[in-house]
């Protein structure tokens, strides 16, 4: 009677872990360091594999699902190191202890209330499987689902299996993992990575979460640009002002640090007639001195230290005729005695718009303002205010105490059109009570935002006279600079285009298309404002 034999055709990694990709996939990249080819065979008796939709999955995890969250620090330049980290988010009320056993958090209520247990799976216990975490055991079901075994210790819970460019990386892990990989192999333009998370189940797996995201290798520099500068009110809109610098800052990604060692230059064109700047600094401040729409142009170039090529043979020599192939030969492995490099460039265009502004703003005069019928707890100071460059359209007070840190709410009035094409304006404030206070005084218009401050020294009165005196002291910005995110705050408030200035200026970040906002922190708490009527709107020309 003649044998009987089965055709069984095992699963490979390439089946199990994706069925998006071509036939051939492997032969079109170069091997990862590290890494297996997918066309090894999966053991789906310990690692089962259920299709999307399979409704194994809902009792995968007990209490609900566990979602993987993969993330890259794409984009990489090609040649530098790319990190990947997967991390678990449990079902609500559950988290991972210090011994990586996965317990319900104290005092935490989730759809079904409060758990009467103290963990979900305790794999230190053993309750799990007996020999999880045995360092001893030689069991078959310590291996990877290509049956390469455990790296002892085994005290992790989780197999990540991650898969790219028809390639498999396998490893222990708890609720997150990281791994890295060299993209010197890996093809230009966007490739995905997925992973595939397992757990332990007595003596085989169960599937509990699978994920995946695309991440990008270029041979371009990733580069972004901040641009900032003083009085600007909104950088977001990419429009400055008028003969006043303007910060570019050159950001480049390289979280592996691979450009450390590179001579790195930054050629600048700033699109307004002034020529070509070369510079090996990654700031430079540039002042346009005629309004209009420019475009700026940054190109990024870097030389990447990396080996010298093998020179090209050179024919065999005819003279003398005793020479021998071995001469030949040593003339082929000579290599020069100098340095090489790669060269990569990285691109930065933004088209910007130049426009008048307020450049500077300052208090000339501080005088006290006589009072028919005298009050002895209020005081009004008129403050005489000067500025250059655009119109202001607002003017903004706050007064605060000495150390410019406790302050009271804003005080803002419109500026009449009567000024023309002066700048020149009376502010009037009044102020409850004796001592010295800071006054921080913004005039501003659609495009900018300029700031100045002055220390107010008012005299206690003498009950048997009705003079009393305001003696101003002009204060310069940088001594009072915590005040400006005061004032931003404030100022946001009423209008949500204000960017802080000076030493917090509005900045933005632009660079291929990714827009990355700083935003500043609104932290502070005012008193309410106690002012006393501070517009008197029967006298001309006085704030």
């Amino acid at each position: 009677m003649g044998r009987i034999s089965w055709n069984i055709r095992h699963q490979g990694f390439h089946d199990v872990l994706s069925n998006e990709r071509p036939s051939g996939y492997m032969r079109e990249h170069n091997q990862l360091s590290g890494w297996s080819s997918d066309e090894n065979d999966w053991n789906e008796k310990l690692y089962p594999v259920w299709k999307r939709g399979d409704s194994r999955w809902k009792s995968s995890w007990k209490g609900g699902r566990v979602q993987a969250v993969l993330t890259s620090d794409s984009p990489a330049l090609v040649g530098s190191t790319i990190t990947f980290a997967v991390n678990l988010v449990f079902p609500r009320c559950q988290k991972e202890d210090a011994s990586g056993n996965i317990v319900y958090e104290k005092n935490c209520r989730n759809d079904t209330g409060a758990s009467p247990d103290l963990y979900v799976y305790n794999w230190t216990a053993g309750t799990e499987d007996s020999d999880w975490g045995n360092d001893t055991s030689e069991g078959h079901h310590n291996v990877f689902p290509d049956g390469k075994p455990f790296p002892r210790p085994w005290k992790k819970n989780f197999v990540y299996v991650f898969h790219t460019l028809g390639q498999y990386f396998q490893k222990l892990g708890q609720c997150s993992v990281t791994i890295s990989i060299n993209t010197a192999n890996v093809s230009l333009g966007p490739q995905i990575m997925e992973v595939t998370v397992y757990r332990r189940h007595r003596r085989a797996y169960v599937p509990i979460a699978k994920v995946k995201d695309v991440y990008v290798v270029t041979d371009q520099i990733p580069v972004f640009v901040t641009m900032s500068q003083k009085n600007n009110r909104n950088s977001s809109d990419e429009t400055f002002l008028r003969d006043l610098p303007i910060t570019f800052s050159v950001l480049i990604h390289d979280p592996s640090h691979f450009l450390n060692e590179s001579a790195i230059y930054y050629k600048w064109n700033f699109g307004d007639n002034t020529g070509l700047f070369v510079s090996n600094n990654h700031t430079l401040n540039h002042t346009y001195v005629l309004n209009g729409t420019f475009s700026l142009n940054l190109t990024v170039q870097a030389e990447v230290p990396g080996p010298c090529p093998l020179p090209s043979p050179r024919p065999p020599k005819t003279t003398p005729p005793l020479v021998t192939a071995g001469d030949s030969t040593l003339e082929l492995r000579e290599i020069p005695d100098e340095s090489c490099h790669i060269t990569r460039y990285g691109y930065f265009k933004a088209t910007i718009t130049i426009v008048e502004g307020i450049l500077e703003v300052n208090i000339i005069q501080v005088t006290d303002v006589p009072m028919p019928r005298p009050q002895p707890d209020n005081s009004l100071v008129d403050f005489v205010v000067t500025c250059h460059g655009s119109i202001p359209t607002e003017v903004c007070t706050i007064i605060s105490d000495p150390s410019c840190q406790i302050t009271q709410n804003p005080v803002c009035d419109p500026v009449a059109m009567e000024l023309g094409d002066t700048c020149l304006l009376t502010v009037r404030r009044a102020f409850s009570g004796s001592g010295t206070y800071c006054m921080n005084l913004t005039l501003g218009n659609d495009a900018s935002l300029a700031l100045t401050s002055t220390l107010v020294s008012i005299n206690s009165r003498d009950p048997a006279s009705l003079l009393r005196t305001a003696n101003g002291i002009l204060v310069s910005l940088g001594c009072l600079a915590i005040l400006v995110t005061v004032i931003a705050f404030l100022m946001y408030k009423k209008h949500k285009e204000y960017k802080p200035i000076e030493n917090s200026p509005g900045i933005v970040i632009r660079g291929k298309g990714l827009n990355v906002f700083l935003n500043h922190a609104k932290t502070l708490f005012f008193p309410g404002n106690q002012e006393k009527d501070p517009l008197l709107k029967n006298q001309p020309g006085i704030l």
